[in-house]
């Protein structure tokens, strides 16, 4: 764990600093106030538009994608990606369809209940149920805080960080989740993709991972 902190302080410590500041939100306003406000934002052409194609960068299939390419650079990077956004979103799933199956999303509580219409964003499709925590934050805080802290450029690690709180703010925006649900599904992929490092790169074993999956092939042909 030393080396995490060690390589990656001031990103750690801003992520920590957002924690902070998200989380005294969230405690001093209801979700419906928060996402009114937010929901103000929308409206700006650009701005729709990019975070409505920023948001796939949290699809599971884009993890899944990066991992399989990072095995033609490195095997122990893409099992590293594979088994922290797997694991933080087996952890999703339990959450979302077990513990808190119930749930609404923003559009189906301010249709339904709260009496008042969201501004939408063009072509997006809004799900009802199933809303915490978001898959998408977790998978976009899963995979590119594996990248941040396996990086050595400050430039990589700084992009990994923004499209990470892009990625995950984008749902909030798009009114597909509410605040606390991209908050938490944050926290989720931040531990697991720490917790993986831990097992992948604070360990001695598996040598035969410093390798890609070409030159294994090579090798053992």
């Amino acid at each position: 764990m030393k080396s995490i902190f060690k390589n990656n302080r001031i990103y750690l410590i801003i992520y920590s600093g957002l924690l902070f500041l998200v989380g005294g939100v969230l405690l001093f306003n209801g979700k419906i106030q928060i996402h009114k406000a937010i929901n103000s934002l929308v409206g700006n052409g650009l701005i729709d538009v990019f975070l409505k194609y920023i948001t796939h960068l949290g699809d599971g299939i884009f993890a899944f994608m990066v991992a399989v390419v990072m095995v033609f650079f490195s095997i122990r990077v893409s099992l590293y990606i594979l088994l922290s956004y797997g694991g933080a979103a087996i952890v999703s799933s339990f959450l979302k369809h077990v513990v808190y199956p119930d749930i609404y999303r923003p559009h189906f509580v301010f249709q339904y209940f709260v009496r008042e219409n969201l501004k939408e964003v063009d072509g997006v499709d809004l799900v009802a149920l199933h809303s915490f925590p978001s898959g998408h934050a977790l998978s976009a805080f899963a995979l590119f805080f594996c990248l941040l802290l396996v990086s050595k450029s400050h430039l990589i690690k700084s992009g990994c960080f923004l499209l990470a709180i892009l990625a995950a703010f984008s749902r909030v925006y798009l009114s597909q989740h509410w605040l606390i649900d991209i908050y938490v599904g944050s926290i989720i992929g931040v531990c697991f993709s720490m917790l993986f490092y831990v097992v992948f790169y604070d360990s001695k074993k598996w040598p035969k991972l410093n390798t890609t999956l070409p030159k294994l092939l090579i090798k053992n042909s």
